[in-house]
């Protein structure tokens, strides 16, 4: 069994990584706007960052909730 309540917060840290990643990219239209500047790359720094978080807390997730990952086989 899983504790639901710490797998809902797991769920919620990857939501607001995967929407701090998607407001990071709004403004970029090609891979050399991340060169182009300071504000670039640390726009670059910041989505890699929130990528690492993401891996992570899927790692928690599927050491916590094997079984709750089991029941939906269609899902990566």
């Amino acid at each position: 069994m899983f504790d639901a309540e710490l797998v809902k917060e797991i769920l919620g840290q990857i939501l607001v990584a995967t929407r701090r990643v998607a407001r990071r990219f709004a403004t970029i239209q090609q891979p050399s706007d991340f060169l182009a500047s300071d504000d670039g790359l640390d726009r670059l720094d910041g989505i890699g960052m929130m990528l690492i978080t993401i891996g992570e807390s899927l790692k928690k997730l599927d050491k916590l909730a094997a079984d709750l990952l089991q029941r939906y086989p269609e899902v990566d």
